[in-house]
């Protein structure tokens, strides 16, 4: 897959284009992406993404932007497992947002990507102001030289499948629904690197993850599925929080414990796939307290992996 920052002065060839911030790579964004890539092969062309960094509204509302779902790298993986030739990172800036609807389909997706199909979602707005929507997109693509088609939204047991509704999900511990909607586990994935290893003296030894994720968008004591540890999945008792017991300094901390393994991490790049909330993080009073807890949680991990591994696939 190729990935190009920002958008070229002229096109590295035609293409099929979908256009998206795809945070999280929602069932909703894999059935346009499904389309797109079908579509792309009919017309024997390669099947590409515009996307944007930071999200929009990083730039114009940071204290209210969304939680991100994935990093870039995570999405820049989605995108490839999902059949993606080409990806335009499109740097969010100011200039770029003042873009007039006109200017952008024309000169951004007519000229500089080369696109000749154009799939969007009903609710796509582009351009200064949000101007440009599916009709004015498939009016001004006349002009620039391709064709663009809108795809009505998807919905998962009633719900519209949105990076939204993850979110929610997500927030609520609700692993199941957001899964569901997901179309596979939550996961992160992130380089092991280096903590205080209170871990290891009181017991549980973890693999600490570097997230990108300033917000995380869940928190607390999960059962997790580890790839990249083996040549197999391991199961993961992970916490994700603050750690208040431990460390009083309010960054957060992607902290793993995989009873089934022994051997050195750091360096690795793992995939954590998040399965099932325990609970919330508790601030315990001694060190003993939060032992025993720990215990309890690797146990309660153990049980309900083991349950959901022995569950016949539907």
């Amino acid at each position: 897959m190729q990935v190009f920052r920002g958008t070229p002065f002229r096109s590295a060839g035609p293409c099929a284009l979908t256009i998206g911030n795809f945070d999280g790579l929602h069932r909703g964004h894999g059935a346009m992406l499904d389309r797109l890539v079908a579509e792309a092969h009919r017309q024997g062309l390669p099947p590409a993404v515009l996307t944007f960094e930071p999200h929009p509204r990083e730039l114009f509302t940071p204290e209210s932007a969304p939680v991100r779902l994935s990093s870039l790298r995570e999405k820049l993986e989605l995108l490839r497992d999902a059949g993606i030739a080409r990806v335009y990172v499109a740097h969010f800036n100011r200039a770029f947002a003042g873009l007039s609807a006109e200017a952008f389909a024309l000169d951004v997706v007519g000229q500089q990507i080369g696109a000749k199909y154009v799939l969007i979602g009903d609710d796509f707005r582009f351009g200064k102001g949000r101007a440009g929507d599916n009709r004015s997109l498939a009016d001004l693509g006349k002009k620039a030289g391709f064709i663009a088609e809108a795809m009505p939204e998807i919905t998962v047991s009633g719900r519209r499948a949105s990076s939204t509704a993850v979110r929610e999900a997500l927030s609520q511990g609700d692993l199941s629904l957001a899964e569901e909607l997901l179309g596979r586990p939550y996961r992160i994935s992130g380089r092991v690197v280096h903590g205080d290893k209170i871990g290891r003296k009181i017991g549980f030894p973890t693999a600490n993850i570097q997230v990108k994720h300033n917000r995380p968008p869940l928190r607390g004591i999960f059962v997790t599925q580890i790839h990249g540890a083996g040549p197999a999945p391991l199961l993961g008792a992970t916490s994700f929080g603050k750690r208040p017991t431990v460390d009083d300094s309010g960054r957060y901390a992607l902290e793993v414990h995989l009873p089934d393994f022994e051997g050195d991490l750091y360096g690795r790049h793992l995939q954590v796939d998040f399965l099932h909330k325990l609970r919330d993080e508790v601030k315990y009073t001694t060190l003993e307290a939060l032992m025993a807890q720990i215990q309890l949680d690797v146990e309660n991990a153990k049980r309900l992996y083991r349950e959901r591994i022995s569950r016949p696939r539907s």
